[in-house]
């Protein structure tokens, strides 16, 4: 049987890459991904043959990634962070209902939400989850039922997509939606480009992320209730007992 990989690169870096992602895309005759991602593998993947699609051309690059497995090609269609977590594999599954002979395999990757966690501290260490911003392709109205159902369950949130030219205010939108629930002193925290030139990270307030401008290159954190700020990183603990002496 024909088979196509989904691969999840990580963040942006070879290094932050995992050892099976690297040695997939070794394997493989042909990478597949939207424009951004595959220009970051091409000067660690040369001679392969990289087909690409501008944003917005989801399925169509699953489509392209079917048809070369067809072609008996080692094929594998690439996503950044993980393959499952806003990644292609879901998307992959139902095209592939189109395609029976071709066989899936999902190589997951770092998120987002664990390598800017990593730049931060440790601001994910309890309860956490995941919500995107971008009303692209969830109703505006049920990300904001989210949004308030994990503030006042005093989750770690981590956002993604938390801005954008036409979405220049969400980010201040949902912070006034968490406001309701958590403290304005609330440690919170935004990692731009993670692992990528340019990183950089800053810790702030839930008060003061409500009015500080993001882009879509930025993962926001939001603490809990017990998160603090411990030489100069963002902690939320875990709850072991431990007394400084």
């Amino acid at each position: 049987m024909n088979k196509i990989y989904v691969v999840g690169i990580g963040p942006g870096t070879y290094e932050q890459m995992t050892v099976k992602a690297a040695e997939v895309l070794r394997e493989c005759n042909v990478i597949v991904g939207y424009t951004v991602y595959v220009d970051l593998l091409r000067e660690h993947f040369q001679g392969k043959e990289f087909l690409t699609t501008p944003m917005r051309q989801e399925a169509r690059r699953c489509e392209m990634a079917f048809e070369e497995a067809l072609k008996g090609r080692k094929a594998a269609i690439v996503c950044s962070g993980d393959a499952g977590i806003y990644g292609m594999a879901g998307l992959m599954y139902e095209v592939g209902a189109k395609y029976p002979e071709v066989e899936i395999e999902i190589v997951p990757g770092v998120t987002a939400a664990l390598g800017g966690a990593a730049v931060l501290g440790a601001p994910v260490s309890h309860d956490c989850c995941l919500i995107s911003l971008s009303d692209l392709l969830t109703p505006w109205e049920t990300i904001e039922k989210r949004i308030q159902s994990a503030a006042e369950a005093d989750f770690v949130i981590c956002l993604y997509n938390p801005s954008s030219k036409k979405r220049s205010d969400y980010l201040k939108r949902a912070c006034i939606l968490m406001l309701e629930y958590k403290s304005k002193d609330t440690v919170c925290g935004i990692v731009k480009n993670i692992a990528r030139e340019g990183e950089e990270m800053h810790i702030l307030t839930l008060e003061e992320l409500k009015d500080t401008g993001v882009d879509m290159f930025s993962t926001v954190f939001i603490g809990n209730a017990d998160t603090k700020v411990i030489g100069g990183r963002m902690i939320t603990p875990r709850g072991y007992c431990y007394e400084r002496e």
